[in-house]
């Protein structure tokens, strides 16, 4: 097992922070939804021939359109990505970008396959309004983004699978700290595909009906998708910001491509060293966004390494009943969850979870509850041992 060690951060300002989901767009409808235990979940009705399952689908996105100077990159990631993109002020910054994804635009090659057409000689082509090879690799969010912005700086694309748009904070708490950036915009897309939604039900990891993460009765998660963003900064550069993230702490178990390790080794070691880098003992937590995906496995396994590490005290909860599993963008929106947690002391519980789980600890809890916590960490972890766990801080 490896793991990174980050040096103790000067804490990174967050100048601005925005989620959209299936609960809505931007801060106010995450706000609302989690306040009054409004899930985003629907029956699946994405695609031709919708698996039986529940989805968390973002309404709005197919009629998104793009403006005219990003004509050639249209396609259903690049939409939502421009759909949250418009929200919460977070287009009047001047940063670099750093984007974490899954499945990147997936859904469109996949449409390219699905419509190929054959001509007079015997070649096989891509439909011509797919024939455009920017959307179609695992950096197409990343340029997408830098196009839509108009940003000059580094452009990075990082994917680890479901830790991605976790990942992109230490990603650009380094390039921050290491001078080649003042700034960063953070974020991550994900949305709906045919990969992603047979994919996991070849794993048997999708359940029927809507999520229950940490439920006894828990039998598979619902996949989501979303949009969302941060704007970073080192924290002197200006006036302080009342959040701020304050640690990070990564690690690769690389025990399975698909399953966490059986004892939570590399999540432990990633809730460790983001406490360490943020200068915390556990007991100073007042809220954990936990992975909790709501499969068997992964549910308590997370559970008995957050056992071993914090006290009874932790309120700690899986916000996934809420907006679906959406993979690459998990990170981002569960830390947006992380830091509303902070700004409005509410506390989310585990939407559809009522029936605890003997192998669980005392600190998943089911129901919302409010406090004035000034620190808050938020769990994203990935296929093959991709673990990050990240400390948001509150100011004054």
């Amino acid at each position: 097992m490896t793991a990174a060690s980050p040096p103790r951060l000067l804490p990174l300002n967050i100048l601005a922070h925005s989620a959209t989901t299936a609960l809505g767009a931007g801060l106010d409808a995450q706000r609302q939804a989690l306040a009054h235990g409004r899930s985003g979940l629907r029956r699946n009705d994405f695609g031709a021939d919708p698996l039986d399952c529940w989805i968390g689908r973002v309404d709005g996105v197919e009629e998104v359109a793009l403006p005219p100077a990003l004509a050639g990159l249209e396609c259903r990631n690049n939409a939502l990505a421009w759909l949250a993109l418009q929200q919460d002020g977070l287009l009047a910054r001047r940063v670099a970008v750093v984007m974490g994804t899954s499945t990147s635009a997936i859904g469109a090659t996949e449409e390219a396959y699905a419509r190929l057409h054959t001509d007079s000689a015997g070649v096989a082509h891509f439909p011509p309004e797919l024939q455009r090879p920017r959307i179609h690799t695992p950096h197409a969010l990343g340029d997408f983004v830098r196009a839509a912005t108009g940003l000059r700086g580094p452009c990075v694309t990082v994917a680890t699978a479901c830790s991605s748009s976790a990942k992109v904070f230490a990603q650009a708490a380094r390039l921050i700290h290491a001078g080649f950036a003042d700034a960063a915009l953070v974020g991550g897309v994900d949305t709906l595909c045919g990969s992603v939604l047979f994919g996991f039900h070849s794993l048997q990891l999708v359940a029927t009906a809507p999520c229950q993460p940490f439920d006894a009765r828990r039998s598979g998660l619902s996949l989501g998708e979303a949009g969302g963003y941060a704007v970073l900064e080192r924290a002197g550069a200006g006036p302080e910001t009342a959040l701020q993230l304050s640690g990070y702490g990564e690690s690769s178990d690389a025990h399975h491509m698909s399953a966490p390790h059986p004892q939570g080794l590399g999540a432990r070691l990633a809730m460790q060293q983001a406490l360490h880098s943020a200068g915390l003992e556990p007991a100073q937590l007042g809220y954990l966004n936990l992975h909790g995906t709501s499969t068997p496995a992964n549910d308590g396994i997370e559970a008995t390494a957050v056992a071993a590490l914090f006290p009874p005290s932790l309120h700690a909860s899986s916000t996934k009943g809420w907006t679906g599993h959406t993979l690459g963008a998990a990170g981002i929106v569960e830390s947006v969850f992380a830091l509303l947690a902070l700004s409005d002391g509410l506390l989310p519980g585990t939407l559809n979870s009522t029936v605890p789980d003997p192998a669980c600890g005392p600190q998943i809890r089911f129901d919302n509850a409010r406090a004035d916590i000034r620190h808050a960490m938020n769990n994203s972890f990935g296929f093959g041992g991709n673990n990050c766990s990240l400390v948001f801080g509150k100011v004054g």
